[in-house]
Parts: structure tokens; C-alpha cells; sequence
């Protein structure tokens, strides 16, 4: 399992650390780990002798991360200048260790050129001028040290400025801890903010780390153990599955099961105009792990052509027949019928997973009255729609929206996007960021193909937290595998479901 901190709980544990540490012993572990990470990366695109490496240092204790794995560079031969971003108030240990170590020191000024380099100062710490140009235009490593977990808005101005200059020549950039102008606790972005390559973290992940759109600015991320974890809580604030996790969680049938006793998922979906929906919802439920998929709509016809397997009623759901879960709403439409049918399987004693249309026809105090669980799967849009805000709230803050909507409909919510989010209505549980997928999973009828799955898991018995983030980690593995860098259908992830599974299990 994959797990991040809040800033308040990655302070204090830092703390208690550095209480039972020598003074210093914890930046010399974390720029240790930096430093070895900034030099597999040299040595990919070439050497670290000779390589040329900028550091953008700022006030804070990345900053002395920064320069004291710079010094660690400079002694293998790197060439290395770091750039004060807030002079006179570097880490003075660490602008120390880096002069030792050959490394050289510039503040920003009114540099030449277009004003926003850098310009040395007299004195025997600083150096001649380092520009976007500097070294004939050749710098192979930007380190961004600017801010750290606390840092919030974004970069200032000139901060901003002398990032958009180093990161044009090309270079590579790692970030220390998190990408510098992101907020670490929540995942958003409020201003400018580095876009790094890689990441390297320290002690445990930060939630910004996992969270779109700050997720976006990290790239590769490397964990350095520099011994938090004592330290840490048990329970984080969010998780991610990997394939262990997932592996113990999928339903395996026992020699006595039938299919009956495997569970058996209702779907309703479809409707005259979109009859493809019905298809998709139960081509995901197929593969999802429940002995048998009951369909209860329009589009019996198409289901049975494509699905032969499935049993068709007329309905209502509630005539349809036992059930272990339901899921209801993709492509229903908003007419009376579809109402009448997302209140008659919000009405029944088993789990219910409402998706698409079903969202928009729900009745928030029905869900909250019920006595079984709810899963909601809505997109940021339909997101924005049942918490009333703008469509891009909720996608600059994925966090506070998907457990907003968890605590307000007292239900579990699985939030799609390209970072999916899953929250119950409890806050002292973690949320689960899903951690597969791909962007050519952004095509019509996908989130058809997921609510079948996740609604056979739950019929399968898993708790609506597992079944969520099972369904959503299953549906983003076989989108990669089935798109293999082209374009895909969602029937072409439906079908590729299985090798997936198996994938996970092996």
C-alpha cells in the first residue's frame, strides 16, 4: 500500500524525529537520498562528471536539501551553481558545505539580457552571472528547491520567472519533496508551479504527490526512507492499492460455489436512445466477479445479441428477481420510467451503485435514509452538479469535493478523472487514490464499463469502499492494456478486463 500524510502530520512526526537525532542528521539523510537520485538521472542522459547542475534554493529546509546533495554532486565532479531565490536567507550549513565542496553561488538581480537572470554580487561566495544561457546554453539538471510543504499560491513572480528560464533550456528538473507552488495537502494548484520530471520525497508520500492537477506537476516520484516511518501514524490520510492489495481483495470462487452463491448484480441501464449503455454496463459486470448479471430495461434486445449469458426481466428492478447489488443509471435517460426505477432500487436492502443519469434523477435525502450502502460514481461535472458548485472547483480541489460529497450523501463516492478518488462518508477513513488508468481512457461509455464492474465486486461481497477501488484500479489496468498507446473503446477495455485480473493474480 501506498500511503500519504498531511503536512500537519509530516511536521510532527519530523519533529519527534529530530528530537532523538543528532542536530542535522535528518537533511544529511534526506540530501544523501537526493543526491543518489539526481545522479541515476545524470547517468541516464550521460555522466554526473562534467554535467551541469543549477540550484533553485529558496529559504526553507528544501532549499538546504538542495544545496547539500548539490555538494555531494560537486564532489563527483559535477559542476554545480545554485541560485538564491531569497538572499540571505538560504541555509547557511548548506551553502557552506556546497562552497567547500567547489560549488559555486549566485542571487538573483537585474540580470542581463531580459532582466530575469541572475547576477552575482561581490564577494568570494558568488560568481560570475548565471543565466538561461549560462555554460554556452547547456544546463543538464535543474534541482527545485524553492519551497516546501508549507509553501501556498503558487510561486511568486520572480521565482516563477527564473523557473520558466532554466526549465527552457531543456535540462531536466527534479523537485525536492513536492514541485515547488503546489499545495502538498490537497492536490491543487493555485498560481504557477514547477513541472518536474521527477520527484524525490521524503520519509512518506504527500498528498499532493497522489492528486491531480498537482499530481500532473510531480512526474517519476522516489521515495527516500529517511526513518518517518515510527513516527507516523497507523492510519493515513490517503492510500493508494497496489497489486497486492488488489490481489487479496478479488473474489476467487470456493469448489461449492454456484452461481447464486457467487452473488448476482442487477444492472439497470439503457434506454431507447442510448441502448449502448446497457451493453457496456453489463459487458463490465460480466468480468466483474458475480455469479450472474440481471438486466432490467429497454435494451433487453441489444444485451441478449451481445451478452446471451444474462438474464433479461421487463422490470420494475423490484420484480426482477434477487439481487446481491444493483447498479442503475448509465444511459437511462430522465423520463418518469427512469425516475421511478432509480427510486425503486434505491428502495431495496442491498448495496446500490448510482451512476450517469441515476445521479441526476437521485434523491439525496433517500440515500441518506438508507440502511444499505450507496456507492455514487459521479464525474467532476455531476460532481459539480449535487454539490452545486462550478465544474472547475471540483477539479482543482478533487479532495475536498469527493469527501464533501461522501460526508453530505453519507455514501461512498468513487470520483472519476484522471486522478479517481474514493471516499466514504467517515473522514477518519482514508481516501483511496486509484493509481492505474490512462488518457485514452477519456471516451464514451467507459464509465459504463466501470459501474457493471464495480457493481459485480459489490455483489461478489466486497465492502463498497473495496469494491470501489478494486473496480476503479481493474478498469485503469485493462484501459492500458487494451489501449497500448493507441486509442480505445470501452468495449475494448470491458473485454480486456480479464487479462487484467489475471495480471493481478499471478
Amino acid at each position: 500500500m501506498r500511503t500519504a500524510y498531511s503536512v500537519q502530520t509530516v511536521r510532527a512526526a519530523e519533529r519527534a524525529l529530530m528530537d532523538r537525532l543528532p542536530e542535522g542528521a535528518l537533511m544529511q539523510r534526506a540530501a544523501a537520498g537526493l543526491a543518489a537520485a539526481c545522479a541515476d538521472l545524470l547517468r541516464r542522459r550521460g555522466r554526473v562528471y562534467g554535467a551541469r547542475v543549477v540550484l533553485l534554493v529558496g529559504s526553507g529546509d528544501n532549499g538546504g536539501d538542495a544545496l547539500y546533495a548539490g555538494a555531494r554532486l560537486a564532489r563527483r565532479g559535477a559542476g554545480v551553481r545554485a541560485v538564491l531565490t531569497s538572499p540571505g536567507r538560504a541555509h547557511a550549513g548548506g551553502l557552506a558545505a556546497l562552497l567547500a565542496a567547489g560549488g559555486r553561488v549566485v542571487e538573483p538581480g537585474t540580470g542581463p539580457g531580459d532582466g530575469t537572470g541572475p547576477v552575482a554580487h561581490a564577494g568570494p561566495e558568488v560568481d560570475d552571472p548565471v543565466t538561461a544561457t549560462a555554460w554556452g546554453g547547456r544546463v543538464d539538471l535543474v534541482v527545485d528547491g524553492i519551497t516546501g510543504i508549507g509553501g501556498r499560491g503558487g510561486l511568486r513572480p520572480d521565482a516563477a520567472a527564473l523557473v520558466r528560464a532554466f526549465t527552457a533550456t531543456g535540462a531536466a528538473v527534479v523537485a525536492v519533496d513536492l514541485p515547488s507552488g503546489v499545495e502538498a495537502g490537497t492536490g491543487e494548484v493555485l498560481g504557477e508551479a514547477v513541472r518536474a520530471d521527477a520527484t524525490v520525497t521524503f520519509g512518506t508520500y504527500k498528498p499532493g504527490l497522489l492528486i491531480d492537477p498537482a499530481a500532473e506537476h510531480a512526474g517519476a516520484l522516489r521515495l527516500v526512507d529517511i526513518g518517518l516511518g515510527p513516527e507516523l501514524p497507523k492510519v493515513p490520510d490517503l492510500e493508494a492499492l497496489q497489486y497486492a492489495d488488489l490481489a487479496a481483495l478479488l473474489p476467487v470462487p470456493a469448489g461449492e460455489s454456484d452461481k447464486y452463491r457467487r452473488g448476482v448484480v442487477g444492472v439497470v441501464a439503457g434506454s431507447a436512445r442510448y441502448p449502448g449503455a446497457a451493453v457496456l454496463a453489463v459487458s463490465g459486470a460480466l468480468r466483474g466477479g458475480a455469479g450472474a448479471v440481471r438486466y432490467v430495461g429497454p435494451g433487453g434486445g441489444a444485451v441478449i445479441a451481445r451478452h446471451p449469458e444474462t438474464l433479461v426481466h421487463a422490470g420494475p428492478p423490484s420484480k426482477a428477481g434477487q439481487v446481491q447489488a444493483w447498479v442503475v443509471g448509465p444511459g437511462l435517460g430522465d423520463g418518469a420510467e427512469a425516475a421511478e426505477a432509480v427510486r425503486d432500487v434505491l428502495a431495496a436492502d442491498v448495496p446500490v451503485l448510482v451512476d450517469a443519469d441515476g445521479l441526476r434523477l437521485l434523491d439525496p435525502e433517500a440515500v441518506r435514509a438508507r440502511t444499505a450502502p450507496t456507492v455514487l460514481t459521479p464525474h467532476a461535472g455531476e460532481a459539480a452538479a449535487l454539490l452545486g458548485v462550478p465544474r472547475e472547483e471540483v477539479e482543482a480541489g478533487r479532495l475536498a469535493a469527493v469527501r464533501e460529497l461522501a460526508a453530505r450523501h453519507r455514501a461512498t463516492v468513487l470520483l472519476k478523472g484522471s486522478t479517481t478518488l474514493v471516499a466514504t462518508a467517515d473522514r477518519d477513513v482514508p481516501v483511496r487514490v486509484n493509481p492505474t488508468g490512462t488518457s485514452w481512457l477519456a471516451t464514451a461509455g467507459s464509465g459504463d464499463v466501470l459501474s457493471g464492474l464495480t457493481g459485480s465486486l459489490l455483489a461478489a461481497g466486497l465492502a463498497p469502499r473495496d469494491a470501489a477501488s478494486a473496480g476503479a484500479y481493474l478498469h485503469g489496468l485493462a484501459a492500458r492494456f487494451a489501449a497500448d498507446g493507441s486509442p480505445v473503446a470501452a468495449q475494448d477495455v470491458a473485454e480486456a478486463i480479464p487479462a487484467a485480473w489475471r495480471d493481478v493474480r499471478v
